[in-house]
């Protein structure tokens, strides 16, 4: 049997970079070196880091737990959102987000993010296949 899991999330960019402004370690506990270096790349790095946040947070709902089960620091960084030579946002799992998705049978996963007029949202698919 296959089940589908899915997340989605939508994120100000202002409220990401107020966050950033405000708290110091937040860059470093939530996005890994090569996401914060994309990000920082672009014309608009806060709207790239909006999105990746989106897409982590609309994983970890995808895994059923949403950031409160694990704190934002500490689930967030398990997820990393990166670049598919085409372009496309590709996702991997670690640590602790990566143990709950092979305890649900997670085999493949699927990351969609889009920004515009000030907003950044993701979707998250996740499919398992799991013997009943």
């Amino acid at each position: 049997m296959i089940r589908i899991y899915q997340g989605i999330d939508v994120v100000a960019v202002e409220k990401i970079r107020g966050v950033v402004m405000r708290h110091e370690g937040f860059l470093s506990d939530v996005f890994g070196e090569e996401e914060r270096t994309y990000c920082f790349a672009q014309a608009e790095p806060y709207t790239h880091l909006a999105g990746r946040f989106a897409a982590k947070e609309a994983a970890m709902k995808a895994l059923g737990i949403g950031i409160t089960g694990a704190g934002a620091g500490g689930g967030l960084g398990d997820v990393e959102v990166a670049r598919h030579p085409s372009g496309r946002p590709t996702l991997t799992l670690s640590g602790w987000a990566a143990k709950v998705a092979r305890g649900l049978g997670v085999t493949q996963s699927s990351v969609s993010i889009s920004h515009s007029e000030g907003v950044a949202v993701a979707a998250v698919v996740l499919v398992a296949a799991r013997e009943e």
